[in-house]
């Protein structure tokens, strides 16, 4: 596995933040985005940056290492690291690769951090698809979608929705991930809309006609991208 693993350290013991950044440090396939106790800056991060992993505490005094996969479970994987055995079984209602019980060795660190990668490659959640088909997680589950059956995805502040031939769904994604994941078969005309190229029918003004007869507006921004392409 070549891409860099971005992930996040939170947890409100300094000693222990400082233990697995130091840990972390030792693992090349490892990118700390940031590691530290503030919840809330950690939610900054996972709202800028493409995360991979979270090393998260259970017990923290803004929000608990529950409520924190409560609000994210559908996006992010997670490894616990917590001195207390009895959450283990309310966590793994989440996507938690891994329980790590304090005080943990390197040894046992690194086995987590394998045990995510493993599990990665198995089922190529982070990985862009192929040339034919977006994987997306949504309701706990993955779909599969061809991409020649999207008609165009829409942004919804957290959350994506991928219309397609068939249905709408709904995932919890950003947009700026969702375009990296596809090719460049497609374009972002808005911070709200990225489409297809091969199913727009007209280009009015200041809006895009899709074949399947959405109006869709070009923001002011992505002006220049779609004029760049047009030429």
């Amino acid at each position: 596995m070549n891409k860099k693993i971005n992930c996040i350290i939170l947890d409100d013991e300094p000693f222990a933040v400082k233990l697995i950044a130091d840990y972390a440090s030792k693992v090349p396939m490892l990118n700390v985005l940031y590691a530290d106790s503030d919840v809330f800056k950690a939610i900054e991060v996972l709202n800028t940056e493409s995360v991979d992993l979270i090393f998260i505490d259970i017990q923290m005094p803004q929000l608990t290492g529950i409520e924190l996969m409560q609000m994210f479970n559908q996006k992010y994987n997670f490894i616990i690291t917590s001195a207390y055995p009895q959450y283990a079984l309310e966590a793994f209602q989440f996507h938690v690769i891994d329980y790590l019980l304090k005080p943990i060795t390197f040894n046992r660190f690194y086995q987590s951090v394998e045990k995510f990668i493993r599990w990665q490659e198995t089922f190529q959640v982070n990985e862009k698809p192929d040339n034919d088909y977006l994987v997306v997680k949504a309701d706990r589950k993955h779909y599969k979608i061809a991409l020649n059956d999207i008609l165009y995805i829409e942004g919804l502040r957290d959350y994506i929705r991928i219309h397609t031939n068939d249905e709408k769904i709904m995932a919890l994604e950003n947009m700026k991930d969702i375009l990296e994941k596809l090719t460049n078969q497609f374009i972002r005309i808005h911070r709200s809309y990225i489409i297809p190229k091969d199913k727009i029918k007209v280009i009015d003004g200041n809006q895009i006609v899709m074949k399947s007869g959405n109006a869709l507006p070009i923001g002011e921004t992505y002006r220049k991208l779609v004029s760049e392409w047009l030429v």
